[in-house]
């Protein structure tokens, strides 16, 4: 089936959307209502991009008939305006068949964040303070919110680990593809020969799991609870109000000592225990569906090396599609857009490869 035998089907739902969203049997039942307004909205660009490409069509054969006319500066400016038209036909229907994709389900969601220090000691930890900061930025520039669930601190001023919740927007539309191996070549501030030392951090994305999408069985937890400490044993809180969560039944330890209190480190915790195992869930999924046909950029490989940053030529490497950028001053500070956009266009023209013709 042709991309755009559906079409007229798309936008027929949509006018029956409308009408929806004016009934007051609909628009007294909430929950209804916020489907068919997030449904219309999903909706509505793509009716309008297809609105614009059948007023493109329709111009194209008026302008073709005008080719038959009998005056030469008519057939000429007909001539001429078929060459934009056809650009622009063109464009509409690269922009109909990205739009036409198939969605994935956890776009739209919040991400877990997990960001740690793997090898070169604590230039590695300093290295995750510097990823950290780098998406903080960059969530900032999106109007996201950053919410530390758990972190652990070197003396240094790194850190070993950090996990925090982003909200917003799309957040996992944007953020998915930065799971992987993280590496950084630059001369430690320690070092006095000026050599290069070559770090490494992991970066996890979780979509945020719903209790719709896990359920748990609390008799598979086992919940420890320990004093919370910052770097060095500083900071020793006198309450036991650090949590540690166990699953049993995969071996998942989730640890939360950034909330005041027992209560909300254990809600933390166990958000963040959800999110992971709805993450195992997606990868045993990922990898039925990756038997036919691997996605490079969208493999999701923890223990693949995705990106490089080389502070001495200010160089930003992503090896997954070749993209390498001299601005890494820039990128640090979070302007990581060029980035991300290079890696949505290449899955998307993934994607698309794979479309029946």
């Amino acid at each position: 089936m042709s991309l755009f035998d559906n079409l007229e089907n798309v936008e027929d739902r949509f006018r029956e959307v409308e009408g929806l969203l004016s009934d007051p049997t609909v628009t007294g039942n909430q929950s209804r209502y916020r489907d068919l307004t997030r449904e219309h909205a999903e909706l509505s660009e793509v009716v309008q991009v297809y609105r614009r490409y059948k007023q493109v069509r329709e111009e194209i054969v008026g302008n073709q008939e005008l080719l038959t006319e009998a005056d030469p500066e008519m057939k000429e400016l007909a001539r001429e305006e078929l060459a934009s038209l056809s650009d622009a036909q063109e464009q509409l229907e690269q922009q109909l068949k990205l739009l036409l994709l198939p969605k994935d389900p956890n776009d739209e969601r919040n991400i877990i964040l997990e960001i740690r220090a793997g090898t070169g000691g604590d230039e590695a930890a300093l290295f995750a303070a510097d990823l950290f900061r780098m998406y903080s930025r960059y969530a900032d520039s999106q109007g996201w919110r950053v919410e530390i669930l758990s972190l652990s601190e070197t003396d240094g001023g790194g850190f070993k680990e950090i996990v925090a919740m982003i909200s917003g927007e799309r957040v996992y539309s944007r953020l998915k593809f930065e799971s992987g191996t993280h590496r950084v070549q630059r001369v430690p501030e320690t070092e006095t020969q000026g050599r290069i030392h070559t770090s490494a951090c992991t970066v996890a994305v979780l979509p945020e799991a719903r209790d719709v999408d896990i359920d748990i069985n609390p008799g598979d937890i086992r919940l420890d609870l320990f004093r919370s400490s910052g770097a060095g044993g500083q900071h020793v809180n006198k309450t036991e109000s650090a949590v540690r969560l166990t699953h049993l039944p995969t071996g998942l330890v989730v640890s939360c000592q950034d909330g005041k209190s027992q209560h909300k480190n254990k809600a933390q915790a166990m958000k963040v225990l959800q999110s992971r195992l709805y993450d195992l869930k997606l990868a045993t999924r990922n990898a039925e569906m990756a038997a036919d046909r691997k996605n490079q950029v969208g493999s999701g490989d923890r223990s693949e090396r995705i990106r490089t940053y080389n502070f001495p030529q200010g160089r930003c490497t992503d090896h997954r599609i070749n993209l390498t950028l001299y601005r890494l001053d820039a990128i640090m500070q979070g302007e990581v857009g060029e980035v991300i956009d290079a890696l949505v266009a290449d899955f998307q023209a993934n994607q698309l490869s794979h479309q029946e013709p």
